[in-house]
C-alpha cells in the first residue's frame, strides 16, 4: 500500500518513518509536517496514495479539518496522543485510532486491518475471471488465463505468467482454495497447473504449454488418478 505520513511533531514522524520502512507491505511516498502540503500533493497524487498516517493537533489546519477536504479518502489510521478525538474520528469512518506513543505490534495490527480491507475492495472490483497477487507494494490484477502454473518452494509460491513471475508468501494450500478447480488442478505436492495449458500426460509426467514451449511438470502418485478423473479423457 502507498502512504504517507501527516504530523507536525518530528519524533512520532520519525518513529512512523521508521515503522512503513520495518512493514513489506507499505511503500512510503511522502511525509508532511502540516495538513496544507498534504493537500497540495494529493490534488495531484492522490490516486496513487492507499493509506494516510494522520495527527489531529496540526496548525493551521488540524487532522479533522484536513479530513473534511476530502471527496473520497483513501483508508485513514489516526495517530493522536490524546484519546478525546477517537469517537470523533470514527466518524469519519478511519480505518484504526493509535494512540501515541505507538508500538509497532499495535502499528502492524493496524496496517493489517487496512491491507485486509483493501484485498475486500479489490476482491470486490474484480470480476470472476481473475485475481490480485501481490507485488512488492502493489496488487496486480492477472487473469486467471494467463497463470500457467503454480509452483512451490520452500515457504513460497511462484506464479508463472508467459511475461513475469510472482513469488508470495504463502502455502499451496491456500492457494489451491484460491483458484477455480475447473481451471486449475493439483498435480503434485508442488505444482498446481493450468488445465487449458496441458498438451499432453506420459506416464508421470505432464506438459504445459508456455511462451517458450512445452514444459515437463511432474505428477504425484496420490494425485494421478484424481488429474485423470478430473480431465476429460479417453483411456480405453
Amino acid at each position: 500500500m502507498n502512504c504517507i505520513i501527516i504530523d507536525d511533531d518530528a519524533l512520532s514522524l520519525k518513529i512512523l518513518e521508521d515503522f512503513v520502512r520495518k512493514t513489506e507491505t507499505l511503500e512510503l511516498v511522502g511525509t508532511y509536517t502540516n495538513a496544507i502540503d498534504a493537500i497540495n500533493f494529493l490534488r495531484t497524487e492522490g490516486s496513487n496514495v492507499d493509506l494516510i498516517f494522520l495527527d489531529i493537533e496540526m496548525p493551521e489546519m488540524t487532522g479533522f479539518d484536513f479530513l473534511k477536504t476530502l471527496s473520497d479518502p483513501p483508508q485513514i489510521i489516526i495517530c493522536s496522543a490524546k484519546e478525546r478525538y477517537a469517537l470523533n474520528a470514527f466518524e469519519y469512518n478511519v480505518t484504526d485510532y493509535l494512540l501515541k506513543p505507538v508500538t509497532y505490534a499495535r502499528f502492524f495490527k493496524a496496517v493489517d486491518k487496512a491491507f485486509q480491507q483493501l484485498q475486500k475492495r479489490y476482491q470486490h472490483l474484480s470480476s470472476g475471471d481473475e485475481i490480485f497477487i501481490k507485488k512488492n507494494a502493489s496488487l496486480v490484477r492477472i487473469k486467471y488465463d494467463d497463470i500457467v502454473w503454480v509452483e512451490a518452494l520452500e515457504n513460497y509460491v511462484i506464479f508463472n505468467t508467459d511475461q513475469e513471475k510472482y513469488t508470495l508468501h504463502y502455502t499451496m494450500r491456500a492457494v489451491e482454495k484460491k483458484l477455480p478447480p475447473k481451471k486449475f488442478l493439483r498435480v503434485h505436492r508442488s505444482y498446481i497447473v493450468n488445465v487449458n495449458r496441458i498438451e499432453s500426460i506420459e506416464e508421470n509426467t505432464i506438459y504445459i504449454r508456455t511462451s517458450e514451449g512445452l514444459k515437463p511438470i511432474p505428477i504425484g502418485k496420490s494425485y494421478k488418478d484424481a488429474l485423470l478423473n478430473d480431465l476429460n479423457t479417453i483411456t480405453k
